[in-house]
């Protein structure tokens, strides 16, 4: 049994949910694992060799360097309260610590998908760099939001790219949810302000709005995500609900850099890192909830549908270190 399972009284589906999770981060697992291992070979103590090994194993792991010297600092707290610490008692110590520096986020409030309930429609504008899964991840979203018994509506607002909406509307109509959409060049304002209107008279549970992933131009960017934003507000006074920013964990501190630009062209409130089960670079996750302070809600680890999951920091770090 995993540290954190004691957390938990799992039923069969939240079984499942954490088998895939643990099969989505293996590789990870391994590639991490081997690094601590190396680390600590040879040791039987926690001192300054063990302790400069691990900085690097973690920092290889692209765990960041910021987050990785929090944790090595209260590694080194602890260490100074017990000064015959043995290296078997690190990876207990190291989950307790990645966990910490983990931000806190309603995760077992909406562990299956759920929503404010004075909230409706709950309105989620997503954005991202094209690439990263952002569309897919809006797919998948609208699914489990409907396999949770919710009413979605989908808006492509990214109207700058055909595909974009084209996409869109396969996902759609794949999950069995309505969309807004207009033809490639319209005013993705005036998509927004569409979608809230036809969520509103079809009294929908939730509204997903896509966006356009472009970063060459900040300023335009911002501003057309305030002019979005504005115009959602024309309608749901308090929507914009969420801000959710897609980024792709495969390609490690390059993720770190992209919700830089997004950071500072809107207000992101929480954070889906996809693709995670095709890296080894996983450790991503901790360095970009550490850094920003701003909550992982969802991570992608498979291809179906369903494992798009609610993040859970504790189930996470379970994973990474469940060796089964």
């Amino acid at each position: 049994m995993g540290l954190f399972d004691k957390l938990f009284n799992r039923n069969k589906v939240q079984e499942e949910a954490k088998e895939t999770l643990d099969k989505g981060l293996e590789k990870t697992k391994e590639s991490f694992f081997s690094k601590i291992t190396k680390a600590v070979a040879g040791k039987s103590t926690v001192d300054a060799d063990v302790l400069d090994d691990l900085e690097d194993a973690l920092i290889m792991s692209d765990v960041g360097v910021a987050t990785t010297v929090e944790i090595i600092k209260r590694i080194e707290d602890t260490v100074a309260k017990d000064k015959y610490l043995g290296t078997s008692d690190l990876n207990r110590i190291l989950q307790e610590e990645m966990v910490n520096v983990l931000t806190d986020a309603p995760t077992l409030e909406y562990q299956n998908f759920d929503l404010p309930a004075d909230k409706k429609p709950y309105v989620i504008l997503v954005v991202g760099v094209n690439g990263v899964g952002k569309t897919t991840t809006i797919g998948k979203l609208a699914y489990n939001f409907k396999n949770a018994g919710k009413k979605v509506v989908l808006g492509a607002a990214d109207t700058f790219r055909a595909a974009a909406v084209d996409q869109l509307t396969i996902w759609s109509e794949r999950v069995g949810v309505d969309i807004v959409k207009k033809e490639m060049g319209s005013d993705p304002a005036s998509v927004a302000f569409d979608s809230v209107n036809s969520a509103v008279a079809k009294g929908a549970d939730v509204l997903i709005i896509d966006t356009a992933g472009r970063l060459h131009n900040k300023g335009y960017l911002m501003d057309e995500l305030t002019k979005i934003k504005r115009v959602i507000q024309k309608v749901i006074p308090d929507a914009p609900h969420e801000v959710l920013l897609v980024l792709d964990g495969s390609t490690g501190q390059n993720a770190i850099e992209q919700a830089k630009q997004f950071t500072a062209a809107t207000d992101v409130t929480s954070i889906a890192v996809t693709k995670l089960d095709g890296t080894a670079k996983g450790g991503v996750v901790l360095a970009i909830a550490h850094q920003f302070k701003i909550p992982v809600k969802y991570i992608g680890v498979g291809e179906q549908m369903k494992d798009l999951q609610v993040f859970n920091k504790y189930e996470f770090v379970d994973s990474l270190f469940n060796l089964k």
